[in-house]
């Protein structure tokens, strides 16, 4: 998933207070439910098509993943005669997210698909939603006090257990199940990275006994993991293989053992981003990504909308899968992830 910002500072505290969880929490402790589970079956299409419901998708940003998410929404949507009135982008501006919030209220509206920016102001941006009946489905966040389900019907994210126990398993592949790695962590409360990794670091511990984790280091900011990785490689120059905990950061990594001369020490990473997969389909350090299913995300999101509309029960915490994204399956990945297909450079290469 692509990142977002102030994702529930207070539930990602209680997650790295209560230790290394062994499988994906809700914001509240919630126990997850998978989104192969959360489906309008068919015998209700008729209807919900008659209803004539309307949906405004009101985003937080823009990118490729954003436009995966809104894809499976939208065709959910199209099964169900179900309008898109409204698809915004706020730039990462909760100011402007409420003003979208705002103009899409004015439409009518019966169900709200949105990432919340930031939980405190988006508590008051949502209040006029929430008091209206319009069924709101968030991803990933949760504006602050709501509680389930009278204000919401779901949070929907990434399964992000089993996102970083994929990469500990894949980088565990890679360096034949023993040696020494680093672990490059997200160094603040942040709810989505703290558990992928964690799982990282969980799976190594319990299942790989003859790996070791010689080197831990935490960023905040992305702009510093070239240097990060260069004081890492400096003191263990002797590493199997690095976990990054996301695509932004590994770049920087891959640029420090680049510049170090280092084809041997392997890379593991989150998120999918072209120039982490062009090395990776070209042989280079990076051996695979461990991406979400967008493309579910957005579908699952618009289900248990509708689901909440006809007043059924809605689980509070539904999570989408995980897939690794390796060099002999790269545009497979690509497209389950994101609905499309790899950069032209990706494709090219692995060719």
């Amino acid at each position: 998933m692509t990142l977002n910002i102030n994702l529930l500072a207070a539930a990602a505290l209680m997650v790295l207070a209560g230790g290394l969880s062994a499988e994906t929490v809700g914001p509240g402790g919630e126990s997850a439910t998978p989104s192969s589970t959360v489906i309008v079956s068919d015998d209700k299409v008729g209807m919900v098509q008659a209803a004539g419901y309307s949906a405004a998708l009101l985003w937080h940003d823009q990118s490729d993943f954003v436009n995966a998410v809104t894809a499976g929404a939208r065709d959910e949507f199209a099964r169900l005669g179900i309008e898109v009135i409204a698809v915004t982008s706020a730039g990462f501006d909760a100011a402007r997210q409420r003003s979208d919030i705002e103009t899409a209220m004015a439409a009518g509206p019966n169900i709200i698909l949105s990432l919340p920016l930031d939980p405190v102001t988006s508590a008051a941006a949502f209040k006029a939603a929430v008091e209206a009946g319009i069924a709101l489905t968030f991803l990933s966040n949760l504006p602050q006090g709501y509680e389930h389900p009278d204000d919401y019907a779901a949070i929907v994210t990434d399964d992000l257990f089993a996102m970083g126990n994929q990469a500990a398993n894949a980088l565990a592949a890679a360096i034949g199940e023993q040696g020494k790695v680093g672990y490059i962590y997200h160094d603040a409360a942040y709810y989505v990275t703290n558990q992928r990794d964690n799982a990282f670091k969980t799976t190594i511990e319990n299942d790989y006994p003859n790996i070791e984790i010689v080197a831990e280091q935490g960023i905040a900011d992305p702009a510093r993991a070239e240097e990060i990785a260069n004081a890492m490689l400096l003191r263990n120059p002797d590493l199997d293989g690095i976990y990054v905990t996301w695509a932004g950061p590994a770049e920087g990594v891959l640029a420090a053992l680049r510049a170090n001369g280092n084809s041997t020490t392997r890379i593991v990473t989150l998120d999918l981003s072209e120039p982490i997969a062009l090395d990776m389909v070209r042989g280079g350090n990076v051996v695979a990504i461990v991406a979400d299913e967008a493309y579910e995300l957005g579908r699952a999101m618009a289900a248990s909308a509708v689901l909440d509309l006809l007043g059924e029960d809605v689980p509070p915490f539904v999570i989408a899968p995980a897939i690794t994204v390796t060099r002999e399956n790269v545009v497979e990945g690509w497209n389950q992830s994101l609905n499309i297909d790899p950069p032209a450079s990706v494709v090219a290469a692995a060719n």
